[in-house]
């Protein structure tokens, strides 16, 4: 039971090391990640039309 004990001091002493980011930074990143995911979204589909309809001439040929 004290490993368990020292174990949860231990992580408590850690966290209060951590230097957490601040809003404006969490703000930030965010912007940074949606407008990363919309960028991938947008070529993914781009590409999946493109895929679409090459076999959609390629079978309706056949």
């Amino acid at each position: 039971m004290k490993k368990i004990i020292q174990f949860f001091k231990d992580s408590f002493a850690e966290l209060k090391k951590v230097t957490w980011p601040s809003r404006d930074e969490v703000l930030a990143s965010t912007k940074v990640v949606i407008v990363t995911i919309l960028l991938v979204a947008l070529i993914l589909g781009i590409f999946d039309v493109i895929l679409y309809q090459g076999l959609y001439l390629l079978f309706r040929t056949l």
